[in-house]
């Protein structure tokens, strides 16, 4: 059998903690900032945690 493949652009986007959590980044970050204020771009620098809701879908693709 061939070795199952990661979605490319779920291992650009996520990653994993040491106890198995999966980190992701905030979306609206990336252009049209200039209408967003000082305090909603600082917000959105952090990065979360995926939820329990997607957490089974995201490990789908990340082949966890």
């Amino acid at each position: 059998m061939p070795k199952m493949k990661t979605k490319s652009g779920a291992k650009k986007r996520f990653s994993l903690t040491g106890t198995g959590k999966i980190k992701r980044k905030h979306a609206f970050k990336s252009h049209i900032l200039t209408k967003k204020t000082t305090k909603q771009k600082r917000a959105l620098t952090h990065v979360g945690l995926v939820s329990s809701a997607d957490m089974n879908r995201v490990k789908d693709m990340l082949n966890i």
